[in-house]
């Protein structure tokens, strides 16, 4: 057995048990926000182990490239994706407002930054 199908047995399970609780997560927390938390995070963190545990058995660099080019999309479009589904749940009134810690979108004492627009 070679290296690269040790971190390939290590990391493939790691980055498929990342995305069985992310999607369990999804699944079972109560609120929109504590559901796209488990959504974005742990998916993002599965994909990159599963990608990481499948380069090393690609036969060139030329070969692996796209599993890099798929691993930036995925932590720039994540992100993005998350806070404007929580940005138009809020607008909406999917949120219940009053179990947040801090609510920047008032632009009272407690927000340090501008209104939420």
């Amino acid at each position: 057995m070679s290296p690269a199908d040790v971190v390939t047995a290590v990391l493939l399970p790691a980055g498929a048990a990342f995305s069985f609780l992310g999607a369990l997560g999804a699944l079972r927390f109560p609120d929109l926000l504590s559901r796209l938390h488990a959504a974005t995070k742990p998916q993002t963190i599965g994909l990159l182990l599963v990608l990481a545990g499948v380069a090393p058995q690609a036969d060139s660099l030329t070969a692996a490239a796209p599993f890099l080019l798929v691993a930036v999309f995925q932590l720039i479009t994540a992100p993005v994706t998350a806070q404007t589904i929580g940005r138009a749940a809020y607008r909406t009134g999917g949120i219940d407002r009053d179990r947040l810690v801090v609510d920047e979108s008032t632009g009272g004492k407690d927000a340090p930054g501008r209104p939420f627009t």
